[in-house]
């Protein structure tokens, strides 16, 4: 998961309502805001802070679905198994604001798009408490003038959700954690050094295909009447990143953090039961 990168878009945040064990409307939709601190990139020494507007969309059809996993169509569905179409995205890098970047190309917004195989593990009697494990691989594409391949990133990980009960009741609480890797036309684009771009600082450097370091997330979400709001928090670790040694990683670890409101104002007058997942 890239969460700004990766997860961590504001999507991530606004596509995770509670499950309940009633009927749910077929569809929500609300507006809201959140609040994003994230590393500019992975292994980045700066960080930016972000105030958006967020839509709130759920949609709980056969097909296509908006929900606590995310946007996907779901290709197959089995008790203990799910193939999905998968989306996610990362954020535009300004390389004149990264010392470690300056006088470089900036990187532009990407676009990650693939299949995820989903394993749900295990269920606790009261389906309160969910283990699992996904596996996605995606197709990355910058979107600048055109839209091109820049190559293939998979974030398996391992993943626990918890309903909360007690004085957590009503919350919904999950974490994750994985190692993530992706081909070297990936690594190039965000830790590549061209000849032309070479300074006594900044060697030239080719970056490989490989592992791409850990990941690990943590989330709590819990919706009202007509409010939601969530907020999450997520650790890096480039260690043993095959592009550890390029000289645009500056931090092998960084910290990423967001929190959203948004308020419910409309929903469907036809509703599903819970579990057409």
């Amino acid at each position: 998961m890239n969460y700004l990168r990766g997860a961590v878009l504001p999507l991530f945040l606004v596509l995770c309502p509670l499950r309940s064990a009633l009927a749910e409307p077929l569809w929500e939709a609300g507006l809201g805001v959140t609040v994003l601190a994230l590393s500019d990139y992975r292994g980045a020494d700066t960080s930016s802070s972000y105030v958006l507007p967020i839509p709130y969309f759920v949609y709980r059809g056969d097909f296509l679905r908006s929900d606590r996993d995310g946007v996907r169509g779901v290709f197959m569905e089995r008790p203990r198994f799910e193939i999905n179409l998968s989306v996610s995205a990362t954020a535009p890098v300004n390389s004149g604001e990264l010392p470690a970047r300056a006088g470089m190309p900036d990187l532009d917004p990407a676009l990650e798009l693939g299949p995820v195989l989903e394993w749900r593990a295990w269920q606790s009697a009261d389906g309160h408490l969910r283990l699992g494990a996904r596996i996605p691989v995606r197709a990355a594409f910058a979107l600048g003038s055109g839209m091109g391949f820049i190559g293939w990133f998979s974030a398996p990980n391992f993943s626990v959700d918890l309903e909360g009960t007690g004085p957590l009741a009503q919350w919904n609480l999950g974490a994750l954690f994985g190692p993530l890797f992706a081909d070297s036309r990936y690594h190039e684009y965000f830790y590549g050094v061209e000849s032309g771009f070479v300074t006594p600082q900044r060697p030239y450097y080719r970056a490989d295909g490989g592992y791409s370091g850990v990941q690990a997330l943590v989330s709590a979400t819990r919706r009202f009447p007509r409010f939601w709001i969530g907020g999450f928090a997520r650790y890096d670790r480039l260690d043993g990143a095959v592009f550890g040694d390029s000289p645009l990683v500056v931090r092998h670890s960084s910290w990423s953090t967001g929190l959203a409101i948004s308020w419910v104002f409309a929903q469907s007058s036809r509703s599903v039961p819970d579990g057409t997942r």
